[in-house]
């Protein structure tokens, strides 16, 4: 694989690695250097990838993105018991335009993925997440986002793409692959009544702050039936990151934005995780070390994932048939993991594209609503886009 477009991991990071513990992750990984050259990639399966590029930030101002105190923080930190091999790639550097950017970044996911390599991209705006969308075209017919963000990022597509409007480029731009997109932890006064309203006229998800934070397995479901899960370091309280990075007084903690990026990993559709709107400062040991984290457990949840989907043996599940208004709802719980999916029929007439998503991810508390004559609001949404 040709990864010319990377430039290597700073050698004062791997310098700073030299002077650790030998236990700790900086020196388990392989780490794309000035001295070795890009790390053989045969048995990897996770790969991770800087993007210093915030052209298209609404409120850029010149300032440029540097990763080496995450790539510090990150490489400090033990590993886990896990028997995934991991790279570290070294970084995209900002293009000449921010479209040279996109190409190189898209270029890498689209090689990647295809390898079974899991790319985890940290970066500057979320505007990133367009050429990781469209790295997709030629790999499947349709893609779910789950973005963890306290705004929709709609926008106004007509207008240039900014890291406020990139959500709003990938529903109006050929080819038209999205199935489902769904915001994890909105914060309505940061949302104009009509994105809200847009959101639910699209049939996408959207979980607001306080119910995720009332019961985090709400939004399992959701992460568990994503592609790509994109986190924006906006949706963290301010209490919790470095002044630089503060945006609003509400928000995840810590263990929640951990726990979020856990379930992401665990997630068997998981293929690509970023995270974006970093904004580096030399004071900046919270924020950081929390990427760190967040990235920490994103790794921990890939070596935890059981295969627990397939349901061709009907000794490896349960199948259970309830009525709810005239509708037969067929669920299936995996008896390895206790994990609910829920049968969504498709029409001969509607586009092939969709009839991969004819299992979708639910809740036991989705199979008792419905044995109450409640529709389960994910399956009607799925359905609804099935029906289009």
């Amino acid at each position: 694989m040709n990864f010319n477009f990377l430039t290597p991991v700073p050698d004062s990071v791997i310098t700073h690695t030299n002077l650790l513990a030998p236990q700790v992750l900086g020196k388990k990984i392989s780490i794309h250097s000035a001295q070795n050259g890009i790390p053989d990639l045969t048995g990897v399966e996770l790969a991770i990838i800087g993007v210093l590029e915030n052209r298209n930030a609404a409120q850029y101002i010149g300032e440029t993105v540097h990763l080496n105190e995450v790539r510090k923080a990150l490489y400090g930190l033990f590993p886990g018991n896990w028997h995934t091999r991991i790279a570290d790639l070294g970084d995209i550097e900002a293009g000449e335009s921010v479209t040279d950017t996109y190409y190189a970044l898209k270029t890498a996911v689209s090689l990647l993925i295809p390898k079974g390599i899991i790319p985890i991209i940290i970066g500057g705006s979320q505007d990133l997440t367009y050429p990781i969308y469209r790295a997709y075209d030629a790999l499947m017919p349709m893609v779910n986002i789950a973005n963890i963000d306290s705004k929709f990022d709609l926008g106004d597509s007509t207008q240039a793409m900014k890291n406020t409007s990139f959500v709003g480029n990938i529903i109006l731009d050929e080819p038209y692959n999205l199935f489902n997109y769904a915001t994890i932890g909105y914060q309505t006064y940061f949302n104009a009544q009509e994105e809200i309203d847009l959101m639910d006229k699209l049939h996408f998800e959207s979980y607001r702050l306080g119910a995720v934070t009332n019961n985090m397995t709400l939004v399992e479901p959701a992460l568990r039936d994503a592609n790509i899960v994109t986190v924006d370091l906006g949706c963290i309280k301010g209490s919790e990151v470095s002044l630089n990075q503060q945006e609003s007084p509400n928000g995840f903690d810590g263990k929640e934005i951990c726990t979020i990026t856990r379930y992401a990993g665990i997630s068997n559709k998981v293929s690509s995780f970023g995270i974006f709107e970093y904004k580096p400062s030399s004071e900046d040991h919270l924020t950081t070390g929390l990427i760190a984290q967040m990235v920490w457990y994103f790794i921990e949840g890939v070596n935890s994932r059981v295969k627990d989907d397939d349901f061709t043996s009907a000794h490896t599940y349960q199948k259970f048939i309830t009525l709810v208004e005239h509708q037969e709802l067929v669920f299936y719980k995996s008896i390895k993991t206790g994990r609910w999916w829920i049968e969504i029929p498709f029409s001969d007439e509607v586009n092939n594209k969709l009839k991969r998503h004819t299992l979708l991810p639910c809740t036991h508390q989705d199979y008792e609503d419905a044995c109450n004559n409640n529709v389960p609001e994910r399956w009607y949404k799925a359905f609804q886009k099935n029906c289009v």
